[in-house]
């Protein structure tokens, strides 16, 4: 069962009277049928907390330095009506209180937790944003990550990786960036795709009339997901393995590019659009930022020399760990110039940047 989660703030210009403040509050609590305990605080400010006959649990503290804070969690069911009335009289009254010293109020809207759909994902850069998901449509756990594809109202189904948004079917702005916005011709060339389970660049790219795609994905279970429940992504492509123009491969990508090194085989185009988190089970991967270096050093190696190298950065905001991506492109086997695009992808409510690369 689901228990809804009720802020209200109020921030003070000078530290409130405790005493006559809660004593204007208790007629409220009374009416609500809510059984007060007060804690002590070592000296730092107010702590009660309050339970009501229908499963209702508040805190309300007013703290030494000035704020007010009263939470109130609700079971699954609860009177929506009564809650409102309990937060808008309380807030009423801590006005009226409060009269003149009262800087701002924020009330947010509830923060469900524990319920059957789980509506909250973070952003790159650890904010929080509640999406508006509906239905769970596919979840399992394969070898290597839970996979989930849940459906929002206005992204549709978004893929999510061991809890990281992937891609919704919203997110074409983010396909295009990771093959050159537009500005390649990929008619004729031979492209390596690295990861790309939900099929999304191989979609766009067969489109292209390249003159063969090799995408290596290590999950099957992500294909099997996405071509059922991402088809406005990935269209028909994933309905097959193999097509006139491309072949998946099935395929830890690490071995598969050294194989490829070896062999001498190269290509126009790699796209890299592997996991922010690697799931790789090559021994070589001692860490992220390792991972990362020989992924880019296997790719740069069987780069064409005219050829390019694309992948997806990080949001704009993680400016340090941008930072250090561009630091390692010029710690790679050979000498390589980049350039980068920020663009806005719909289901990340965020900035994302963009980089190509190429051999100098």
């Amino acid at each position: 069962m689901a228990v809804g989660h009720y802020t209200l703030d109020f921030k003070l210009r000078a530290p409130a009277d405790h005493t006559a403040t809660l004593r204007g509050l208790q007629s409220i609590f009374q009416e609500q049928e809510m059984t007060e305990t007060v804690h002590d605080t070592e000296g730092h400010g107010y702590l009660a907390t309050f339970i009501g006959k229908n499963g209702r649990f508040a805190i309300l503290r007013m703290h030494s330095h000035g704020l007010v804070t009263f939470d109130l969690q609700c079971c699954e069911g609860d009177d929506v009506t009564q809650v409102d009335n309990l937060l808008n009289s309380l807030e009423k009254k801590l006005k009226a209180l409060l009269h003149g010293n009262v800087e701002r109020v924020k009330r947010l809207p509830a923060l469900h937790r524990g319920a059957k759909v789980d509506r909250y994902w973070p952003t790159a850069d650890g904010r929080l944003v509640e999406y508006d998901i509906d239905e769970v449509v596919y979840e399992t756990d394969s070898a290597y990550q839970n996979i989930k594809i849940l459906h929002s109202q206005q992204f549709g189904n978004i893929l999510i990786l061991n809890g990281d948004v992937n891609l919704a079917e919203s997110d074409l702005p983010y396909t295009r960036a990771i093959m050159g916005s537009g500005r390649e011709c990929y008619a004729g060339k031979e492209v390596l795709i690295l990861g790309g389970g939900d099929g999304g660049i191989l979609c766009e790219a067969v489109k292209l009339k390249p003159k063969m795609i090799t995408m290596v994905e290590i999950d099957q279970l992500v294909i099997d997901g996405c071509r059922k429940h991402m088809r406005k992504t990935c269209g028909n492509v994933l309905d097959n393995l193999k097509g006139d123009c491309y072949e998946v491969l099935v395929e830890d990508c690490v071995p598969v590019l050294k194989k490829f090194v070896e062999d001498g085989r190269t290509f126009d185009y790699v796209i890299n659009d592997l996991t922010a988190v690697p799931i790789s089970t090559a021994p070589e991967e001692e860490s992220t930022w390792e991972f990362l270096r020989l992924i880019l050093d296997l790719s740069i190696k069987v780069l064409r020399p005219s050829g390019k190298y694309f992948t997806q950065g990080n949001c704009v905001n993680l400016t340090e760990a941008l930072g250090e991506y561009e630091e390692l492109l010029g710690k790679l086997s050979c000498k390589v110039d980049f350039s980068k695009e920020v663009v806005c992808v719909p289901s990340y409510m965020e900035l994302w940047v963009f980089y190509a690369v190429w051999k100098k």
